[in-house]
């Protein structure tokens, strides 16, 4: 191959058009209408074509128009707003940041957010589904409520896979190459104008990255490439594609995401105080968070990981064990065994960091459990998922209840304004004002009710017009590029009814999300389709990840049965589902289906994102919905009930969705009883906004992403970082005397006392004897070993009894010391007696610290036996 010497062109511009750079670079175009109308406005066969991508379109475009466009005074001038506008929102300090947290924004600290993916604009190709998009919202709210905050990601040169299907429905996968120098990034430079590049060590060699820089409106976005040299061919292949090739490439990218990633913003001379690992992905950042501070400190690694950790957060969004990323210790061991000693650890105790018991050495390394080791906040992303992911890593915490396992929740909202159409943004504008989709009060969204049904229902037909057009012209182009008959690409102009009941399906094609079960009984679904009056349809679309099998067979039922002549007009599939698929499904639809089997959808967000676009969600209480549902809003499919036999779930839950069609939605839909118009259908649509416009959105979940963890987690950080990490060294040593002394502890005794009880009683069974009102009080006691009253609380729990003598619904209450002779300690305390019926108590003791997070960071207890 000869020597190719590399060269960048970019786009002639006449100078009254220069600010369309500036425009088309900062992706805050992405929900920001009055930008996007302006680059269509440039050319706007060139916009569709580009995929809405202005980078390349201004690269691309003739001259001729450029030159016409320079001297139209009505382009220029709102060009010149457009401008305005995007200047005034990067220097307003009016922001939510701003405005309630005054006192931080004097000195803030800095927020870095790591995630694999980040759906930001159909034409960044580098996110594959809810994960992505979920963090390219964050971003963009971080941006609306003028949060510090900075991403961390790759920057994939072929992105997820672009979806084709055969003509059986089978799904073949291709990888486009991406141009990067067309997309609406730039690459970062030093001081010298040189590409900033970072390492990592790899076996036997030193793998390279360059760092670009994806701009989402204030928050800059950095996103690490290894097709670079020196790199070997294989090693430029490592940020390929998303989610691609075998263990061991994903071992690859973590390590550049993680480790690189602090890296790389270090190099840019940011120096975070709180990282925000977006799934375990990112995990290894942990780890060179504290090898850095070793670095510049003379600690152990336990002293700077507890000094670290202080401003960790990690956020899970797995339902299922399964679903964490696993590594062998072979293959940690050859990336690993050189990095082990600038953590000061050997390689068992580094095997130990991703277990949850460190010294069996059956367990995988895992990487949602090395986050849990190195972050003191850990949540799901529903209150569901909450629930369930204390079920899964509650054998971590051996003796706590399940409720009582050190995992919170913040529910996944979406960023409104990428979502909502120009039409209903209009609307929302005319009748909520200008900040409509900023605010999270009830009483704006309230100002709903005040929109004529009338303009409600012609928003909302042009929409589903907009839709089935989309969707025709969609078919056609998908059955002539796999030679389907003249025939049929003439049919396609038959396809879907823009009057009729539309429903959407899509999502990523798993399993666990059930495309398939309104499919479970074909002759019921026909006479829905096909009723002559009262008709449905139904859109889907929707990729299975490349190596599951059982999720292309879904998609290739789903199509086959689509292509039956009976149903052929009435049911489509819409292949390689992205942004632009999903933004105009949203738009159009009237109703959102979702089907998972419960409890297995950890958050979900295309549900929300009808909810301002004027459509109704019919979902299985998961997820966000096992939240949001309430009588009026939507459709609840099943109550969430709990099955033991899924084929049995599956059976029930798909006759509760049809007779909720049949019985519901349909004739609730089709009732025109009053001037031709749905007047019902739409008071439930305004119910809709109006209780869940305010809740769902990602503006609400960032700002309780900062009030919940990252200013606790800010604050705590730089506590630990005082004195030479005075309290976080203090605290490995209080650990570490806890830990050894811990099996001193024990519950001697427990008893009981009341003004009407001549005697206390001398077992756990107190005499039935207490009025509701009165107090019980519980005298117990402790052993203390070798530990102080200081290192412990002891309390009480007390609450109802259940069938099986357990305590259920319980309260926790601290007993008082009240001496302490030897070690032996008397503590006291009262129980209100707020309820009658069986009741019961018990006495535990737990570690103590006024500087730790518990039991999150140490998780010992000891009950009354």
């Amino acid at each position: 191959m000869p020597k190719v010497h590399a060269f960048h062109v970019i786009p002639a511009l006449p100078e009254p058009l220069q600010e369309l750079r500036a425009l088309a670079f900062n992706l805050r175009w992405a929900w920001d209408i009055e930008t996007i109308e302006l680059f269509r406005r440039l050319d706007r066969d060139l916009w569709e074509k580009s995929g809405h991508n202005p980078v390349q379109m201004l690269g691309t475009i003739s001259q001729e128009k450029l030159k016409d466009a320079a001297q139209d005074d009505s382009f220029l001038a709102q060009m010149d707003r457009v401008s305005r506008g995007l200047y005034s929102y990067m220097k307003s300090e009016n922001t939510w940041y701003h405005r309630t947290h005054a006192d931080l924004a004097q000195n803030p600290s800095k927020i870095a957010y790591f995630s694999m993916e980040f759906g930001l604009t159909e034409c960044l190709p580098i996110y594959s589904g809810g994960l992505g998009i979920l963090a390219g919202d964050h971003l963009k709210s971080a941006s609306d409520l003028g949060l510090p905050l900075v991403g961390i990601g790759l920057l994939y040169q072929q992105g997820y896979f672009r979806q084709r299907l055969s003509s059986d429905g089978w799904q073949q996968e291709n990888y486009p190459e991406n141009d990067f120098y067309n997309l609406p990034i730039q690459l970062e430079r030093d001081s010298a104008g040189e590409p900033i590049r970072i390492s990592v060590t790899f076996p036997g060699r030193e793998l390279y990255a360059h760092v670009w820089r994806a701009q989402v409106g204030r928050v800059p976005l950095y996103l690490l490439d290894t097709n670079i040299e020196p790199n070997s061919p294989a090693d430029k292949n490592i940020t390929d594609q998303l989610y691609g090739g075998d263990v061991e490439m994903r071992l690859k990218q973590e390590l550049i995401l993680g480790i690189g990633g602090l890296r790389a913003i270090t190099a840019l001379g940011i120096n975070p105080t709180i990282c925000h690992m977006n799934e375990g992905h990112a995990a290894f950042m942990a780890l060179e968070r504290v090898r850095m501070l070793r670095q510049k400190q003379s600690m152990t690694f336990w002293e700077a990981q507890e000094s670290t950790a202080a401003g960790n957060l990690f956020t899970t969004h797995t339902p299922v064990p399964a679903g964490f990323d696993v590594f062998p210790a072979d293959l940690l061991k050859r990336y690993f065994e050189p990095y082990l000693d600038g953590l000061g650890l050997d390689f068992g105790d580094f095997l130990g960091l991703g277990r949850i018991n460190g010294y069996n050495s059956s367990e995988p390394f895992n990487m949602a459990i090395l986050a849990i080791h190195h972050a003191h906040q850990v949540n799901g992303v529903s209150e569901l998922h909450g629930k369930v992911t204390r079920r899964i890593l509650q054998s971590g915490y051996p003796g706590y209840p399940e409720n009582e396992v050190p995992v919170g929740y913040v529910t996944n909202g979406i960023h409104t304004r990428s979502f909502v159409n120009k039409d209903m943004a209009d609307l929302f504008e005319q009748y909520l004002g200008g900040r409509w989709a900023g605010l999270n009060e009830s009483s704006l969204w309230s100002k709903v009710s005040d929109i004529p049904d009338e303009e409600i229902w012609r928003v909302r037909e042009r929409r589903r017009e907009k839709l089935v057009q989309f969707a025709r012209a969609r078919l056609k182009h998908q059955y002539e590029q796999i030679g389907r008959s003249d025939y049929e690409v003439r049919m396609t102009r038959e396809v879907l009814n823009p009057h009729a009941l539309t429903i959407g399906f899509a999502r990523r094609f798993a399993t666990y999300k059930r495309a398939t079960l309104l499919l479970s009984d074909p002759d019921r679904l026909l006479r829905l389709l096909n009723d002559p009056t009262r008709p449905i349809q139904i859109i889907l679309a929707g990729k299975a990840h490349p190596k599951d099998d059982a999720g292309k067979e879904l998609i290739q039922r789903v199509v086959q049965f689509a292509r039956r002549e009976d149903v052929r007009k009435s049911i489509v599939f819409l292949e390689d589902y992205e942004m632009c698929v999903a933004r105009t499904m949203v738009q159009g639809v009237d109703v959102w289906l979702n089907t998972p089997r419960r409890p297995m959808e950890a958050s979900g967000t295309s549900g929300m994102k009808i909810l301002a676009n004027w459509g109704l969600n019919l979902s299985i209480p998961d997820g966000w919905w096992a939240e949001a549902y309430e009588p009026g809003v939507g459709w609840s499919i099943g109550k969430g009930e709990d099955y033991a036999d899924p084929n049995e779930q599956d059976r029930l839950e798909s006759l509760a969705l049809y007779d909720l069609l049949e019985k519901e939605v349909v004739p609730l839909y089709y009732d025109r009883s009053t001037g031709d118009l749905p007047r019902a259908w739409i008071s439930r649509i305004k119910n809709s906004i109006k209780t869940l416009c305010p809740v769902f959105n990602t503006n609400r979940m960032v700002g309780e992403y900062a009030e919940k963890f990252y200013f606790p987690a800010g604050k705590r950080f730089e506590r630990m970082q005082a004195d030479d990490h005075k309290v976080a060294k203090s605290l490995v040593s209080w650990k570490r005397t806890i830990g050894s002394h811990w099996n001193e502890i024990s519950v001697i005794e427990s008893l009981t006392d009341h003004s009407e009880v001549t005697e206390a009683p001398k077992s756990s069974e107190v005499q039935d004897k207490i009025r509701v009102g009165e107090y019980l009080t519980v005298k117990a006691k402790i052993q203390l070993g070798s530990l102080s009253p200081e290192d412990v609380a002891v309390q009480i729990i007390h609450g109802l009894l259940d069938s099986n003598h357990q305590i259920v619904n319980y309260s926790v209450d601290a007993l008082e010391l009240k001496s302490n002779l030897g070690g032996i300690c008397q503590y006291e305390g009262e129980i209100p007696c707020t309820k009658s019926g069986q009741q019961g108590y018990s006495v535990r003791v737990v570690p103590s610290h006024t500087d730790a997070i518990l039991p999150q960071e140490l998780s010992l207890i000891t009950w009354e036996v």
